[in-house]
């Protein structure tokens, strides 16, 4: 146990050069290269006439910032619905969570175009909530519903329904140019004062993740073997779909839909950890805010000057590590 405790730790350790260098990465280059010592002068002595500054203050430092955020909040989700279902298919975006947060945001800016921040992203949040209440509630009255295949179809149905649902309310309420920031997930245009309002949540959210996380590795285990150890499963399952819910609904309310991020990365934790979730969930989250900022650094250079969207970019992982994992793990429910 210690041997695999080792390279865990290692990860965590590492994970502060890790995010600096990426963050710094990230400030310089974009669509105007700017020095290290302005992003210094601009940290440290800040020039509000400086365009540079102000383009380090407003833009880029909230935009990686967000982007490291937004990622560890979808990876900590993805791994707990994977550990929690023993579905390796689980993930927010799959499972119909994100696209429920969507529509909810889309109804919020057609009848509450004044709803204050705060509840925008407590909004976002009850939609993440009937998002995963409609799969998860079909799946268990539909037969094998639970099992991987079967629940990433129904989350996909159940999502495509939210999305479009979302997009004819935006196109008859004439919202489709203020609605397409949450399609198309745009971190340039992420809010530095909404990331501040996000942080009390977020605690709260990661905060249940690592409460569950040790009984999520029981749950893990099979029904009957955690209730023979004496877990109570429908607690656990409750407070972790919690978790889950304020994760992904304060990501949507940020930066919009992003997909496969918790989906990749609770895999790869799970491999560098083992299978102890008290590990794998602060990996995930280690590694999926780096990822996803590593993605948005790419999104600059795919295709320069333009700047890719970073659903793209997302996704030339993510098609490619779904499609391994149904030919790999079949369509039998098990654990990931």
């Amino acid at each position: 146990m210690r041997t695999v405790k080792k390279l865990p730790a290692a990860i965590l350790m590492a994970a502060p050069a890790a995010a600096l260098l990426l963050i710094v990465l990230s400030v310089l280059y974009g669509a105007k290269s700017i020095s290290a010592q302005e992003i210094w002068a601009a940290v440290f002595h800040f020039d509000p006439g400086s365009m540079d500054h102000q383009i380090i203050r407003a833009s880029r430092l909230p935009r990686v910032v967000g982007a490291m955020l937004i990622g560890a909040f979808l990876a900590v989700s993805g791994a707990l619905m994977q550990g929690m279902t023993r579905n390796y298919l689980a993930s927010p975006s799959i499972m119909g969570v994100s696209d429920g947060s969507v529509f909810v945001v889309t109804l919020c800016m057609a009848f509450l175009p004044s709803t204050g921040s705060v509840s925008f992203i407590m909004l976002s949040m009850v939609g993440s909530a009937i998002g995963a209440g409609l799969v998860f509630g079909l799946a268990w009255l539909i037969p094998q519903g639970m099992s991987p295949v079967r629940l990433a179809i129904l989350g996909t149905l159940i999502g495509n329904f939210l999305s479009g649902a979302a997009a004819a309310v935006s196109s008859y309420y004439q919202l489709s140019q203020g609605v397409s920031f949450w399609y198309n997930a745009r971190l340039h245009q992420m809010d530095p004062s909404l990331i501040k309002l996000s942080i009390p949540f977020a605690v709260v959210g990661l905060g249940l993740a690592m409460a569950v996380s040790g009984s999520i590795t029981v749950l893990s285990l099979g029904e009957e073997v955690s209730a023979n150890l004496g877990v109570r499963t429908k607690l656990i399952k409750g407070l972790t779909m919690l978790a889950v819910v304020i994760l992904t609904g304060v990501s949507v309310a940020l930066a919009g839909k992003i997909a496969f991020v918790g989906l990749i990365v609770p895999h790869i934790a799970r491999f560098l950890s083992g299978v102890d979730y008290r590990w794998i969930v602060p990996v995930s989250g280690v590694l999926g805010g780096l990822f996803l900022a590593l993605c948005d650094l790419l999104s600059r250079f795919l295709n320069d000057p333009f700047e890719t969207p970073i659903g793209v970019v997302t996704a030339l992982f993510g098609v490619p590590f779904f499609l391994y994992l149904i030919k790999t793990r079949g369509g039998g429910s098990r654990h990931a």
